[in-house]
């Protein structure tokens, strides 16, 4: 790898050279020590937890010149001791981002290959950058921005396993077999305003009784705005989205709303409270119509609790979900801290047999500190506690009582090793 890496160098180099304007090279080391101790579903009665360290490490190569835009990030993650000391081969490393931005003129660009897709709060759209791998999608970008209060964004993705002569079924590993979406944003003085319109299709093999099997795609579609406001120390964010269309020959029927209110005391310290109503459906409902609400391709370890019991990889076409939160935050030099507790509901029914249970599922404590040790290098730790309910046993199994928390500590070294800049026009 080092000699395509030397030779890309180089290459990029002479191309700053020969048509301007900068090149940057980059890296990122970010080992993570978790216990894990009922993270994501509740422990079994006495069972243990786990320990582990995980790695993430990338080098970034960034190009910009007046035309165009290009960017690599080659990625290796790993588990500290899930290679042998004696190994020659490594199959951990893969391509986190690949892509290059055509720039038209002043207002438009076209961008495609492998990246990061990122809007509003990362509800939807999210890089899921807690994650050491990430989350990057191969698509197609059209993007449109006149002026700075307005953004007009045109998406398509389409995958596919291999380059076959064959329409073969997609095995959907990237969760979909297609996308389309557009994407607004508009600043209003105080008010900033977004609108998402997302497709969705999932390729599957659709049984038609007597007439056999047809390979088909259904599609999902998802739309809704997201509102922000701020004056002064005062903010709110308020979402609404909703999803209809049909997934693997199943109506899809469900909606999503959220607001929160902050407001900054003063320098250091910063309050905020809210809400969010992801809907479910009732363990005793006998229609097949998908009724619950999919986070889709968002940031979903920033929501409903860094403990991850819902919608990381887990809890869809389930019950639903009510988070009522609070935000205390703290900052001042290299030191920052913040406490959110969570209460957590379901937002349908939940029966144990035919024993009606109460929709409350739980508290969640969570606990971040940290510190800036340099520009380049920072340190995080983070301790979280789930006080569950039965209604949680229900659902998640294992046992409310046993101590479920979740300690990690990371640290973060961001070195820039080149910026080479030359205005030659």
């Amino acid at each position: 790898m080092k000699k395509y890496i030397v030779f890309f160098t180089i290459t990029a180099l002479m191309a700053i050279n020969s048509f301007a304007q900068q090149f940057d090279v980059s890296a990122e080391i970010r080992p993570r020590y978790e216990n894990k101790h009922g993270f994501g579903t509740l422990l079994n009665t006495d069972a243990d937890g786990s320990n582990f360290v995980s790695q993430r490490t990338r080098l970034n190569f960034d190009f910009v010149n007046n035309k165009m835009r290009f960017k690599l990030i080659m990625q290796n993650v790993r588990v500290w001791g899930d290679v042998s000391t004696l190994s020659s081969d490594d199959n951990a490393t893969a391509l986190h981002e690949a892509w290059a931005e055509y720039v038209l003129d002043s207002t438009m660009s076209f961008k495609f290959g492998r990246q990061e897709i990122v809007y509003d709060d990362h509800r939807i759209f999210g890089s899921v950058g807690w994650a050491q791998q990430a989350r990057s999608h191969d698509a197609f970008l059209f993007k449109y921005k006149p002026n700075k209060k307005h953004q007009i964004d045109v998406g398509f993705a389409l995958n596919s396993d291999s380059q076959s002569n064959i329409d073969n079924l997609y095995s959907n590993a990237a969760g979909y077999k297609t996308f389309q979406y557009a994407w607004y944003h508009g600043d209003f003085d105080k008010i900033g305003l977004s609108f998402l319109a997302l497709n969705t299709g999932i390729e599957y093999i659709e049984n038609e009784g007597l007439t056999g099997e047809k390979q088909t795609i259904d599609n999902m579609q998802t739309v809704g705005p997201r509102l922000t406001y701020k004056s002064g120390k005062f903010s709110i964010n308020t979402a609404a989205y909703f999803q209809l269309g049909k997934s693997l020959n199943t109506d899809v029927s469900a909606s999503y709303f959220a607001g929160d209110v902050g407001y900054k005391i003063d320098d250091n310290f910063n309050v905020g409270l809210g809400a969010e109503y992801l809907s479910g459906k009732d363990m005793d409902d006998a229609d097949t119509d998908i009724k619950s609400f999919s986070p889709l391709f968002g940031t979903n370890h920033k929501f409903n609790g860094w403990m991850d019991y819902f919608y990381v990889g887990n809890h869809v076409n389930n019950v639903g979900l009510v988070d009522v939160y609070a935000t205390f935050g703290y900052q001042k030099n290299k030191f920052t801290a913040k406490l959110m507790p969570h209460i957590f509901s379901s937002a349908a029914k939940i029966y144990n047999g035919s024993e009606k249970m109460s929709n409350s599922l739980g508290t969640e404590l969570d606990l971040l500190l940290g510190y800036k040790l340099a520009n380049d290098i920072s340190l995080n730790a983070g301790y979280s506690q789930m006080l569950a309910t039965e209604s949680m046993e229900i659902l998640k199994a294992g046992d409310k009582d046993e101590h479920n928390s979740w300690a990690w500590m990371m640290i973060t070294f961001k070195p820039k090793f080149l910026s080479y800049t030359n205005k030659k026009e």
